[in-house]
């Protein structure tokens, strides 16, 4: 029987930011798959992991580490050595956003955008993925393999849509899709490039994933704005992005590296 090139079977992954909500989905898609899943996250007390994770924890392994911290992510790395070994897979996938519903001072004009906000922002999803790269991306290239899989957005490949969130004036509180988020996304695909060559000759692939949006329950006014720029006409489901995921991380893309895999129900196609 021909061996199975979609098959993770065995290998180890670490997912950042791996008690948020696409974290959650990626984690569960690599164990059902038969992966040994480092679930990294700034949280680690165990009714979080049993309220998102169940009772089934079998092949996962939750580690309390900051991705803006390089001690902290060393750290990690030789506890994850210590329970399996050096990691095959790496999903940047930690991240901050401000959602509609953040507080005004975040979602204001660019011209008073904060500063710390600016700060907060790159420091996780640009600080964040340089740091994890480096530490664990170092030690698949000392090994000899691995995938790295850096999680980005529409919202880095173009320009926030800002008519979308028009309607927030008339309901007194104006909103701007703010400037960090969509400046640090943007950054990821250099960084994968630049580490896609880097890393060539020591058996490493690095790629991103562009995603759009992930229906979470968001308010009338704010759908009908969005959908109206997504030929599916739909926001995607959390589980959506799973199959890209299993992809990257197998051996069926092992001719794929400094690509970006865009999973946006159309959004950039118009």
């Amino acid at each position: 029987m021909a061996p199975d090139r979609f098959s993770v079977a065995g290998k180890v992954v670490v997912v950042t930011g791996g008690l948020g909500v696409l974290g959650c989905q990626f984690t569960l898609a690599l164990k059902e798959a038969g992966a040994r899943v480092a679930v990294l996250d700034t949280r680690s007390d165990e009714p979080t992991i049993k309220r998102i994770y169940g009772e089934d924890l079998a092949n996962l392994h939750f580690v309390k580490a900051d991705v803006t911290n390089r001690t902290s992510l060393e750290a990690a790395l030789e506890e994850i050595k210590e329970v399996w070994e050096v990691p095959q897979v790496l999903i940047n996938n930690a991240a901050l956003d401000s959602p509609p519903n953040a507080p005004s001072s975040e979602n204001g004009p660019f011209e008073s955008y904060p500063e710390n906000s600016w700060d907060s922002v790159m420091d996780v999803n640009s600080k964040g993925v340089f740091l994890c790269c480096q530490v664990f991306g170092g030690a698949m290239a000392e090994a000899g393999r691995g995938s790295i899989i850096n999680i980005s957005s529409i919202y880095g490949m173009v320009s926030p849509d800002q008519r979308i969130y028009e309607y927030r004036a008339g309901l007194g509180a104006p909103f701007f899709k703010p400037v960090a988020y969509s400046v640090s996304k943007s950054g990821l695909y250099m960084l994968t490039r630049y580490l896609a060559t880097y890393w060539a000759g020591k058996g490493v692939r690095v790629n991103t994933i562009t995603l759009a949006g992930v229906f979470n329950n968001q308010d009338e006014q704010f759908l009908k704005g969005y959908l109206a720029r997504i030929p599916i006409g739909r926001m995607a489901r959390d589980d959506e992005y799973n199959g890209a995921i299993i992809f990257l991380s197998s051996d069926a893309s092992a001719y794929m590296t400094g690509s970006n895999l865009v999973m946006d129900g159309g959004w950039t196609a118009w």
